[in-house]
This record gives C-alpha cells, sequence and structure tokens, in this order.
C-alpha cells in the first residue's frame, strides 16, 4: 500500500521526515539495517530515484549511512538521534502555534487549551 504524500513540500522531503519520524520514535532501532531503495520505493509507492535522493538526504544529516555493498544502517549516534528528535518536536509545536494563532488564540491562551486536551486523553 503507497504512503500518503501531500503538495506542500517534495516528495523525497516527506519520506525522509517520515524515516526519521520512524527512527526518533523507535521504530527503527539504532544501528538496524533499512530496507533497499527499492524496497522502500516499491512500499512506499514512489520511483526509486525520489527514494534514493531522501536516503541522501538522511545521508547528509548523519542519520543513516550507507556500508558500501552491505546497505544502509541507522546512525548508532544516540545523542544526535535525540537531537532530531528535539528539531522534530520544536518543527511540530511551530506548526501547532502558529495554527493556533491563526484561529485568533492569543500566546497565553494557548498552553491552557493545550493541558485542557491532555488531561481529556489522546
Amino acid at each position: 500500500m503507497s504512503w500518503k504524500f501531500d503538495e506542500k513540500s517534495p516528495i523525497y522531503t516527506q519520506i525522509a521526515q517520515h524515516i526519521k519520524m520512524q527512527i526518533v520514535s523507535q521504530e527503527v532501532k539504532s544501528g538496524e539495517q533499512l530496507p533497499t531503495v527499492r524496497e522502500y520505493a516499491e512500499t512506499a509507492g514512489v520511483n526509486p530515484n525520489t527514494m534514493q535522493r531522501a536516503f541522501t538526504e538522511l545521508e547528509r544529516e548523519g542519520i543513516v549511512y550507507s556500508q558500501r555493498t552491505a546497505g544502509r544502517y541507522v546512525t548508532d549516534d544516540q545523542n544526535l538521534i535525540a537531537q532530531k528528535r528535539r528539531e522534530l518536536a520544536e518543527s511540530e509545536l511551530e506548526s501547532f502555534v502558529k495554527n493556533m494563532l491563526k484561529m485568533g488564540f492569543e500566546q497565553d491562551e494557548i498552553l491552557p487549551v493545550l493541558e485542557a486536551f491532555l488531561k481529556k486523553g489522546v
């Protein structure tokens, strides 16, 4: 089954973000070998070149590395994974706060709304 993509950003960026989320959430563990470009492309329903570009982006960030003839692996650098986790969290929070402000909430109103939501349970 193909992954769902939006038109707001390039598909390779969304794929890289998806894989990064799997890594920071420990769905994919440190040191674990990733599926091949072709396997991932087939799963996501995209061209292998698009998947290759996503992997190149992840390698550039250092969260994934290649071993010649052995495939790609998730970094063992726990500090880097923690940093990427914080970056993703900040990005999500920035988006949330911007949307709340667009809806007319004042900054000091956002936290009580969030706390009330969390008390209800997610």
